[in-house]
Parts: C-alpha cells; structure tokens; sequence
C-alpha cells in the first residue's frame, strides 16, 4: 500500500501541471504562440542547462561503478533495438516510428526517476542513479536525435552525413559534453583539507552557477505546462493502436525484460554483483514513464507531436500500477 501511494504521489504531481496547462490554453489563457516560444525554451535553453546540472554534480569519474553503467546502457540500447524491429513490422507512418522508438527506451529520468530511487532506496539509491546518469543520460538523448532524425524524410535526414550533424549541433548533446567537460578538468584540480576541490563552480563562480541551476529548475514545471496546453483529447481515438503499443512496451515489457535480465545475470555473474541499493536505479531508469522531454524533441525535430504528447500522458498514467508491481514483485523476491 506504501508503494502504491508512493507512486500516486509521484506521479499525481504531473498530472496536476499537464491539466493546469490544458485548462490555462482552454481558457485562452496562454497562446499558442507562447506554447511555441515556450517550447523551444525548454529544447535549446532549459534542458541543456538541467542536464549540464544534473552531471556537474556527480563527484567524479572514480566513484562511478562501471559495471552497473554499462549493464544500464545495454538495456537502453537493446530496448532502442527492440523499439525500432517493432516499429517496422507495426507502425507505417514515418512521423509516429522515431516517437514509438523514443518511448519504449527513454525514461522520466528527473522527474520521477529520481524520488522514485530515493523511495525504494535511499540516499545511497540516489548516488547510484546519479552515477548511471553520468552516461545513461547522454546517451539517451544520443539515440533519442537518432530516432527521431532517420526516419522523418526531406532534403537533409536519411543520410548519415545529416544526421550526424544533427546530433553534433543538438543542444541536449552540446550541455551534456560541456558538462563532461567540466566534470574531466575538475578531475586534475588539487583538494583542500575535506578532500573537496579547491575551485568549483558553486563556490568561485556561484553567479555563473546559480543562474544555471535556476534555468535548471524552470525545465519539468514549464515542460509539464507546456505539453498541457498543446494536448488534445480528439487524437486519442485516431491514435490509439499507437498510443497502446508504447504504453504497453514502455511501462510493462521495458521493465519486466531489463530487470529480469538483472536478476539472471547477477545470479550467475560475480562482476556485476549488483545489489538491493542497486536495483532502485534500475527500476527508476526502465520503469518510468517515458521522458516528457522526449515530446519536446519530436516537436522540435518535426515528428508526430501529438502521438509523442499522449504516450506521456498514458505511460505517466499507467506507471502508477506498473511500478507499483515492479517493486512489489521485486520485494516478493526478495531483492529490494
């Protein structure tokens, strides 16, 4: 009952904003020139601050545990692999197969990812999540401009040329490198007597952090308002065979093939030796919802927004029951 609640109060928070935003442009409250504006905002401005914050804080490349990084980026990248075999054979329309792909491997990372981990696990939970994140994060979002770039067809996609351009010039894969960036050169910076560095950015360049941070908090609250105000409940029925295959994917065979996957190989394997603080990030990474930054990307990058916006909504709402059973069955098993 505890993990049920926990998730409804995880989960409930987004809801709230997304139906504030849906009835603030149902009011003609806000525009749909500022859902525009607002949009691209959150794409070039917002989220490669929010990422650049979320990897700066890692302590450094050392305290990562690579072999839980790399068990995490093998699940994303066989789930980006399954996504887009089931794509092919499912979904015709060019527009709706780099969204599907998107929401099958990509997860609410910030937004419930995190208090997801610290629920189950604790702070301990957290740090390992914010190691993961360190490469599980950038490569995401990597595969996310794939997705969404080889599939739409005009003068410039389709060709690996293009698309590498793409990813280069992505503002998301230019705050990520920025951030591992920093994160490498304070690796050479001398520590003081409590072992911390002598110069950091919180501490000797507070005004070029702070403003950063802040453009960093204004990320989930405006996005959820955003992709409020652009919802519309016509599409639903026009879109629901598509809607169902992510929903279902995301939310239910996502978690169930990667942390099945976890349990065997822990059983037999003595290098990934991954243990009950462990698994919380898992489950935060492949049990989520799918990443409501990943509508903001396909809106930007001229795929099927409106499919893109509703897979939020209902991998958002239906991981209320699928987490809870992820943990529960989990807990049963006695792993957690």
């Amino acid at each position: 009952m505890e993990t049920l609640l926990f998730a409804i109060t995880a989960v409930l928070p987004i809801i709230i904003l997304m139906a504030i935003g849906y009835f603030l442009k149902h009011i003609k409250f806000l525009s749909d020139e500022f859902l525009v504006v607002a949009n691209k905002f959150v794409y070039r401005i917002s989220l490669p601050a929010l990422l650049f914050y979320n990897i700066y804080k890692i302590e450094s490349f050392s305290a990562i545990e690579w072999n839980h990084v790399w068990f995490a980026s093998a699940g994303i990248v066989f789930l980006f692999v399954l996504g887009m075999i089931l794509v092919k054979l499912m979904i015709p329309d060019e527009k709706q197969k780099g969204v599907i792909v998107q929401v099958i491997f990509r997860a609410n990372f910030v937004i419930i990812g995190v208090p997801l981990a610290q629920a189950i696990g604790g702070e301990q939970a957290v740090i390992n999540l914010s190691m993961i994140s360190a490469i599980a994060i950038p490569l995401m979002n990597i595969l996310s401009v794939i997705a969404l770039t080889i599939y739409v067809h005009n003068e410039e996609s389709g060709q690996i040329k293009s698309t590498l351009v793409k990813i280069i010039k992505n503002p998301l894969i230019i705050g990520i490198f920025l951030a591992l960036l920093v994160l490498y050169i304070r690796s050479f910076i001398p520590l003081n007597d409590l072992g911390e560095p002598v110069f950091m950015m919180q501490n000797q360049l507070k005004f070029i952090f702070l403003p950063i941070q802040w453009l960093a908090q204004t990320t989930s609250p405006l996005a959820l308002i955003v992709l409020g105000g652009t919802f519309e409940f016509y599409v639903i029925k026009h879109l629901s065979r598509q809607i169902f295959i992510g929903t279902v994917m995301r939310a239910f065979f996502a978690p169930l093939i990667v942390l099945s996957a976890a349990v065997i190989i822990d059983q037999y394997s003595e290098y990934f030796n991954f243990n009950y603080l462990v698994y919380p990030a898992f489950i935060a990474l492949f049990a989520s919802p799918t990443a409501i930054t990943g509508a903001v990307m396909a809106k930007e990058m001229g795929n099927d927004s409106d499919l893109a916006n509703q897979c939020v909504v209902w991998t958002t709402i239906v991981s209320i029951f699928s987490i809870f059973l992820t943990v529960l069955i989990l807990r049963f098993a006695g792993i957690l």
